[in-house]
């Protein structure tokens, strides 16, 4: 499977992004109200500049307390951001994703974010695609 084809089965297609001058609480807020593990740190949607995730404000929080959530996005955000493009396949991701230990991945086509994909996603998508190839063996066992 493609990552392509993974974004076009999303149930949420728009991918969540917050500016660098925005606090790390106002990204909290925008994490938990969205539900979801980390957010993309943009002034043009469209152009990322860096990721900030539940991981990353958490190890900040750890070390310097409370005071986090007051200082801005920019200054806590992974700025060598890991992409995939939309023809690369879900096994390709997933091995880049543990390999790194992260779990979510800009999708770029060119200089342009096209989407963002978790390791919820490309997992989902891998025993989608593994259920699919053992029905299909069970059918050419079974002869159907």
């Amino acid at each position: 499977m493609l990552v392509g084809q993974i974004l076009k089965a999303k149930a949420i297609a728009e991918t969540v992004t917050i500016r660098p001058d925005m606090t790390v609480g106002e990204a909290t807020e925008l994490l938990s109200s969205r539900r979801i593990g980390a957010v993309i740190v943009a002034s043009d949607p469209k152009r990322p500049e860096g990721i900030l995730s539940e991981r990353d404000i958490v190890r900040e929080l750890g070390r310097t307390g409370a005071e986090v959530l007051t200082h801005k996005v920019a200054d806590f955000m992974t700025r060598k951001l890991v992409s995939c493009r939309a023809d690369d396949t879900a096994l390709a991701v997933l091995e880049r994703m543990s390999a790194g230990r992260f779990r979510h991945m800009p999708v770029m086509d060119g200089e342009e974010m096209i989407g963002l994909v978790s390791i919820g996603d490309v997992v989902q998508a891998r025993l989608d695609q593994l259920a699919m190839e053992n029905t299909a063996l069970e059918g050419m066992i079974m002869g159907h």
